[in-house]
Order: structure tokens, then sequence, then C-alpha cells
């Protein structure tokens, strides 16, 4: 693993660790009020102070932090199996088959991605499942193309063409050579999805079209804060440092080069 995928596999575990232990080193409710500490400054029970409506911002931070990268891997995994599925299909039948599949990528590609999310969150209204079932829609589009396009240079070399030739069949030929040459391009594709899922879900959050208040959600975090930057910096760079940690983290983690 090269020097920068090592340090964007750090950087996504402590924001991950961050998330899940937390609120078990300070215990606390993100959703718990208290106005006379609003955009005060940390203390013992709110490390990262308190936001306008004095919600401890740290618990609030933690329970954001787990809720986008949720939603992100939930999306990455569901995209990743039809895309990879879709993809093999494709590069192996060929044909009309082939033809109609990529019809539909690219019909798909062609929209807005965050298009997509808005038409899934009209049905499904500020929950996670709107966002899971709009990023999905997105993503699954590049691991198809990746697949498809990998698939049909391996499945045409003569490595493949001997193994069918001594009788071998495509579970071997997905075991031994496919899988292998594939296996990287898709795990890169997976780490930038969830970095485009996560931007995704905050930048609807930051027009105030994703997550309703008082959920905590990095994008409606930082709306909620904006008005207050002046009085408590602090508040607002908290859910931005957040963000940038952990976006920076999986492109690094995606398209880390050797130093």
């Amino acid at each position: 693993m090269t020097k920068g995928r090592i340090a964007g596999a750090a950087i996504v575990a402590l924001v991950l660790l961050f998330a899940l232990l937390g609120p078990i080193l300070v215990p606390g409710d993100p959703y718990a009020q208290s106005l006379a500490k609003a955009l005060s400054g940390p203390e013992a029970a709110a490390p990262f102070g308190y936001d306008h409506l004095g919600r401890s911002l740290w618990h609030r931070l933690a329970h954001a932090l787990r809720l986008s990268p949720l939603i992100a891997v939930a999306s990455v995994l569901t995209a990743g199996i039809a895309g990879l599925a879709l993809g093999g299909i494709a590069a192996s039948r060929g044909g009309w088959i082939d033809r109609g599949l990529t019809l539909l990528a690219d019909s798909l590609l062609a929209l807005p991605g965050l298009l997509m999310v808005l038409i899934a969150l009209s049905i499904a209204p500020a929950t996670a499942v709107g966002f899971w079932a709009g990023l999905s829609l997105i993503l699954w589009v590049e691991f198809f193309r990746l697949t498809r396009a990998t698939g049909r240079a391996v499945l045409g070399s003569p490595a493949v063409t001997a193994s069918r030739l001594l009788g071998f069949g495509p579970g071997y030929i997905l075991r031994r050579h496919l899988w292998p040459e594939i296996a990287p391009v898709l795990l890169t594709a997976a780490a930038f999805g969830a970095a485009t899922a996560i931007m995704g879900i905050a930048a609807l959050g930051f027009v105030s079209v994703g997550m309703r208040a008082p959920t905590p959600e990095l994008g409606l975090m930082m709306v909620e804060l904006l008005p207050y930057w002046r009085e408590a910096p602090h508040a607002l760079l908290t859910p931005v440092t957040a963000t940038f940690a952990l976006l920076l983290g999986l492109v690094l983690l995606a398209g880390g080069r050797q130093a």
C-alpha cells in the first residue's frame, strides 16, 4: 500500500473512531438544548463547544459522522453489487444485452446526479432510504462501466481462452482471471463513490433539501451555524473540518500514489 493510501486510511479510521467512541468517552445527548450555553466555547461536557441552540457539538458531530458514512457505505455496496453483476453480464454476453445495458447507463449518466437524489427524496422525503436509493442510482453506472471495460479485455485474453479450452467453467474464470484484475479498480471506485455520496448528502443538507432538523447531519449543521460564523467561528469550523477530513481521507485512500 502506498503512503498516500496509508495516510487516507488513517484519517478515515480516526474520523470513524471518533464517531463510534466520542459519545462513549463523553456521554451526552445530541438533541439536548441549553439556551444559556448557546454558542459558548468548549468545556468538559462538550469539548467542541455548543451550537446556536446550546446543543453539544461534540455529540452532534459524532452522530452526524455515523449517519453520512453509513448511507454512503450502503449506497456504494448496493451500487457495486449491481454494477458488477450487470457489467459482467454485458461483458460476457455482448450483443443486444450489452447495447441495452450500455444505453441505460449512458442515459442515467446524462442526468445530473443530484437530480436523481432529489427525485428519490421526493418519494421518500428527508429519509436515509431516499438518499440511499438516489445515490445508488447514480453510483452503479461507474461500477458498471469499469466492470464492462475490464471484463471485455480480460474475457478476450489468451489466458481466458486457454482456460475455456481446458474445460474450466465461469466460476474458475471469475476467480482466477477476472476478479484479480477488477478488484483493485472497484475498490478505488468504491472509495471515490463514498466520497461522492458524502459530498452529495452534505450539499443537499447545506441547501436545506436533505435531512430535517434536529437530525445531526454534516450539511445541515453547516447551514444552521453559518449565520453565527462571526460570533462563534469555532462552531461552524467543527462540521466543516470534519467533512474535509473525511473526504480527504477517502480521496487519498482511493488515489494515493507512491511518494
